[in-house]
């Protein structure tokens, strides 16, 4: 793979600022966010009166811990434009989420928003390793889903050429890569596999492409994974990340020259990490709850934004601002089993560790008599896709669960392509045990 270190002199400044000059910046943010969303969004005023808290009591970057949290519930019950800081008319662009387990949660952006939103993606995308003049790759869905339009403007900030493929249309999006030659994909990991299984099916090799980066988010992914993609492309995987309600993708990213975690973009984003269970502030290095509060946005300024991924919090390396450790799960996707607390990362990276397996995986949950049961769903490799190669693979992996991560699944091994594809996030658990 190609040395992709950014040159030191085309970073912003304040990503290799010294600390204390993070942390002022942040405070006189944090006062101006804080007294935003208390003039502006009458929740917020609520909230803080019912915790004995104003915006002058902020002092200190400490002090934020007196402040309440904001939940996902909060956007649902104020749908659609109740938590909007802005009038209406000076919302420049809406996002909103699916709705599929409630309401939608619905984000808004000024024209500022917009702007800043861009300029953080071009830093994460530069941190990853592209440059100006690159051809990127974009195969993040566009629409409501936040991915593809803030892939697209960043790139554009940058000064890239950019591809909006969207999601779909696995052997197009293959045709495209091989004949533009875009230097970055942005996309899935899930879905970056799907094409991977794409190049294979028609005899093609990956490493004859010219990616050289893959940006990838929207979902918890492991090394294994990374390792994956990066041998079969010879091209560098970093992981980005984001939220809807927080921005979108570019709230943090991996620098290519150490991937050792997603450096948090602090001087427009406050991280904390709490306990989940109590909600209290955490030192850093432990692991916990990741909560955010933005610094710099105007139309829907989130305070103390409960996120349920589960991180931790370490210190800068390539650049000053703290890193968080790749998401490991979520605290609503952890599955408790017979009194375990397993989450999807977990076995995929059993299933990675595995030989003859390809990646791609579904858990099945069910009730089994009183206890609850698990299978989990894998497919063999085309090398390893007869009878007893198959067994040999399952019986493997169900002896790697049991001692690494303490459980006892089931394991079925299906042919080649017998797990469905996703061309976004992937679905990676289904739950069929009857309702409490």
């Amino acid at each position: 793979m190609k040395d992709l270190t950014p040159p030191r002199d085309s970073l912003d400044p304040i990503e290799i600022a010294s600390r204390d000059e993070i942390a002022a910046t942040q405070l006189a943010r944090l006062k101006w966010s804080l007294r935003h969303a208390w003039d502006n969004v009458p929740l917020y005023r609520q909230r803080f009166d019912a915790a004995g808290v104003h915006p002058d009591d902020l002092n200190e970057l400490s002090d934020l811990g007196r402040f309440p949290f904001t939940t996902k519930q909060d956007l649902r019950d104020a749908y659609p434009f109740g938590l909007f800081a802005v009038p209406r008319d000076r919302i420049a662009r809406l996002h909103a989420s699916s709705g599929t387990t409630g309401k939608p949660t619905v984000v808004g952006y000024t024209r500022a928003d917009l702007s800043n939103w861009a300029d953080l993606v071009a830093r994460s995308m530069r941190a990853s390793g592209t440059r100006p003049g690159d051809i990127v790759h974009i195969a993040y869905g566009y629409g409501l889903f936040t991915g593809g339009l803030g892939a697209h403007y960043g790139a554009e900030r940058l000064g890239c050429t950019v591809v909006p493929v969207s999601g779909g249309m696995t052997p197009r999006q293959v045709t495209l890569i091989r004949d533009f030659r875009p230097s970055t994909i942005m996309v899935t990991p899930s879905y970056m596999l799907n094409i991977l299984d794409a190049f294979r099916a028609r005899g093609l090799d990956p490493r004859d492409t010219a990616l050289d980066i893959g940006i990838f988010g929207a979902e918890p992914w492991t090394e294994g994974l990374r390792r994956e993609v990066e041998d079969a492309f010879d091209m560098h995987a970093v992981d980005i990340y984001g939220l809807s309600e927080i921005m979108g993708p570019g709230v943090a990213n991996e620098c290519v020259e150490t991937k050792d975690g997603l450096h948090i973009w602090e001087d427009h984003f406050y991280p904390e990490i709490i306990d989940p269970a109590t909600g209290a502030v955490l030192p850093d290095g432990e692991s916990g709850e990741l909560v955010v509060t933005t610094l710099t946005k105007e139309g829907l300024p989130m305070i103390r934004y409960r996120t349920r991924d589960l991180t931790r919090l370490h210190p800068g390396t390539a650049r000053s601002m703290r890193r968080m450790e790749r998401i490991t799960g979520r605290t609503d996707d952890m599955i408790i089993l017979r009194g375990v607390n397993i989450f999807p990362t977990q076995i995929e990276e059993q299933v990675l560790a595995t030989p003859g397996l390809a990646p791609h995986y579904l858990i099945e949950l069910f009730r089994a008599g009183r206890m609850d049961a698990m299978i989990v769903h894998v497919e063999a490799l085309p090398e390893a896709a007869g009878a007893g190669a198959r067994h040999a693979a399952g019986h493997a992996l169900e002896r790697r669960i049991k001692e690494i991560i303490g459980i006892s699944a089931e394991v079925q091994v299906d042919g080649p392509g017998g797990i469905a594809r996703s061309e976004g996030k992937a679905k990676r658990v289904l739950d069929n045990r009857p309702a409490a």
